[in-house]
Order: structure tokens, then C-alpha cells, then sequence
């Protein structure tokens, strides 16, 4: 199991936890990010990370991003 944001652009992966506080858990999960999910990484810029999660694409920050493990 590994943060997301040591994935390779272009790297389909299934989210295996979410961590963080239930506010933050709450917020990804609102946002599409759910255990057994699957996440694209579509690209890196400026200290974010751009996924696709469910047919949208989702601007995260790299701080987020190390919450979404893979």
C-alpha cells in the first residue's frame, strides 16, 4: 500500500484506505474517492495532482493526495 502520489501518470489504481480526519474522509468521499475506487493519475502541476475518478477529473493537492492510499 502506497500514497497515491508515488503513481506514475496515466496509472489506473484501486484506493485501499483513505486517511486523515473524518472531516477530510468525509470530503473525499464526496468527492468520489472511496475504498475499492478506481484512480487514474492524469497529471502533476504546481504541488497538485490531477486524477480521474469516476468520469471526472479532480484537481487535488499533493497534501490530500498522501491521504489516498493505493
Amino acid at each position: 500500500m502506497m500514497p497515491v502520489t508515488l503513481a506514475e501518470i496515466g496509472e489506473e489504481c484501486i484506493i485501499k484506505k483513505i486517511g486523515g480526519s473524518p472531516e477530510v474522509k468525509k470530503h473525499l468521499e464526496h468527492l468520489g474517492f472511496v475504498v475499492g475506487g478506481i484512480v487514474t493519475i492524469v497529471s502533476r502541476l504546481g504541488g497538485n495532482i490531477i486524477v480521474n475518478i469516476k468520469d471526472s477529473r479532480i484537481a487535488i493537492s499533493e497534501e490530500t493526495a498522501r491521504r489516498i492510499f493505493i
